[in-house]
This record gives C-alpha cells, structure tokens and sequence, in this order.
C-alpha cells in the first residue's frame, strides 16, 4: 500500500503554497499536487491566475513590484526549502467517505492523505476569443482583474474597456475610472444586472460610458491591445472601438467539479462553503483556502492569508490524531 501523506495541498497559487510552507515548517512533509496546464474553456497553469499576470504592485514586501510568474517561483521555492514535495498531475477525484482519504490523480493513482487541504482557486471566464488569450498570456493589455493590473502605469490615462453587465463588472469599472481617461462600458443588453447603488455610481461618473447592446467579435492589437470589434446585437451594425486596455468582467468559475461525490459542502455557485473564519469544511480532515473559497475578494494577499490559516488547522488536526 502507498505511504499515507500527512497532509496533501490540491492547487499550487498563493493559497497553496503559503500552506505548503507553514506546513512544512511545521515538519508535516506536505505534497502539493501542482495541476497541469490547460487552455479549454479557460487559461489554467499551475501557480493559478498570477500566472497571467505581468506585474504584481499590491502585494506587501515587493515596493518595486513583481510578476506574477516570478512571485509564484518565489513561494515555491521557499516552499521547498523547507521540505516541500510536489507532482505535476491533476486531482480528478476524491472519495472523503473513510480515513485515509484517496485522491485518484490525472495518472491513475491514488494517493493517501491524513488530511487534504484544496487550494484549487477560480479561473476567469473569458469570451474565447483567439487573441484574448494571446494578449491575455503575454501581458498585452488584456486582463481578467482590474484590482490587480488597473492601477499600472501602462493603463493610467488611457482608454479602458470593461465587459460585463453584473455588480462585479461594475465594481470593476469604477475602479478604472480612477486611472483611465474614458472607461466604457460593454454589455450585451439594454440593461444592467447589477444592484442600482452600483448602476447610479457608474452613471454618475464623468469618464464612464456604457455600451448598450454590443458583443465584443474581436481583440485588435499585435504585442499590445489597440482596441476592439464591437458588435451591435440589435441592428447588427460593427463598429470599432480603440483602447488601450481590456478588461473582462464576465464571472469566475470555481475549480470544484473534482470534488463531485466527495461529499463536500459547496454553495450555489460551486464554491467551498466554509461555515465559520477557519478553513474548516463539513468533512474532518478536509481544509479549504483562496479563491476555491473566496468568491469576493479574490487578492492573492487574502488567499494567502487563507492558506496560512489551513495549514494551522490542518496541523491541529494532524496533532488530534496523534493525541
């Protein structure tokens, strides 16, 4: 039989390597299984939604900023310092019904755990549009989070775009109107989702325009975005729009659908329920941290913090069992 891990860390962004390191510290000998990198229907690299990320300014201890490729190499490495295992698979399914837990791998294994903390995060939906995801890899001016990347100076004063019509689009585009010069608006109805309180913000700022009706057909640019092609879903009509950067604001799906028959608890739109300011699950044994549980906020700060948190409690747990 294959040894039993003390515990294994699912996902490889900054939640699960912030608990691989405390955990390590802590002389638990964790496993990460890092994932493996996909396209289809979303971008998805091992190190999570950094990875698509040029330049990291708000993260604390880095003054003069960091790519997100380079934090990630960082935290592993610091990781692995103190002992830190990985594999360069997926975790396809779970089965949380009896101790050890199993974890069946991408390769057809299974791996054994005392305890199993998922740190699988939420990837971005995209329109799928081919030189979206090109720009998007290459730092050309397209991106998923204005929070993280608005604020650089190649966006300040310069025409920006947002796409999507709920609260988070919104909150999104409000944010922009305080570095760009014009932010537009682009929805493919006549009518927002969002909450009113979020609608009055936007119409009540001067250098924010909305696009009623329009579908975005395509993302112009070469190295950098230089605008796009706008649809009109009503008359038909295309038109071109120029900008200098672009943000897609469309929702986030949770990397949970490994976790079907587990057993454990997810809310409506898929994400870990945690019930209480741990990182505890309804499942003994089984923590959660970062984005797989955080619809909200989604910082790579806060996911941090979170992993933190899993990796004390799943210590606590390692040491109740001993006890």
């Amino acid at each position: 039989m294959s040894d039993i891990e003390n515990v294994v860390i699912i996902g490889s962004g900054p939640a699960g390597w912030t608990a691989a390191i405390y955990a390590a510290r802590a002389d638990l000998k964790p496993l990460v299984v890092v994932g493996v990198p996909k396209t289809q229907p979303s971008i998805v690299l091992p190190g999570g939604q950094l990875m698509l990320t040029t330049e990291v300014e708000n993260y604390p201890g880095f003054p003069e900023g960091i790519t997100g490729p380079d934090m990630m190499e960082a935290f592993q490495k610091q990781a692995e310092r103190f002992g830190t295992r990985t594999r360069g698979e997926d975790i396809v399914s779970c089965d949380f019904s009896s101790k050890p837990f199993k974890l069946e791998t991408s390769k057809g294994e299974t791996i054994l755990a005392k305890s199993v903390i998922v740190a699988t995060g939420a990837t971005a939906n995209w329109m799928g549009l081919d030189n979206e995801m090109r720009l998007a890899r290459s730092g050309g001016g397209v991106s998923a989070c204005a929070v993280c990347d608005g604020a650089l100076p190649a966006f300040r004063d310069q025409p920006l775009a947002v796409v999507g019509g709920g609260d988070s689009a919104l909150e999104e585009a409000s944010y922009l109107t305080k570095f760009g010069s014009k932010v537009y608006i682009i929805h493919r109805r006549d009518e927002f989702r969002a909450s009113k309180a979020m609608q009055k913000r936007i119409f009540n700022s001067p250098n924010a325009e909305v696009l009623w009706n329009k579908v975005v057909l395509d993302v112009l640019g070469d190295e950098v975005i230089t605008g796009v092609l706008l649809k009109d879903t009503i008359t038909g009509e295309e038109s071109t729009l120029d900008l200098r950067g672009l943000f897609v604001a469309i929702g986030h799906t949770p990397t949970t659908s490994f976790l079907d028959g587990s057993g454990i608890e997810l809310d409506d739109a898929k994400y870990i329920q945690l019930n209480t300011r741990s990182s505890k699950t309804n499942i003994d044994g089984v923590f959660a941290a970062g984005d797989v549980a955080d619809s909200e906020y989604r910082q790579a700060v806060s996911a941090a913090g979170m992993g933190c948190i899993a990796a004390l409690d799943a210590e606590h747990y390692i040491s109740s069992l001993s006890g």
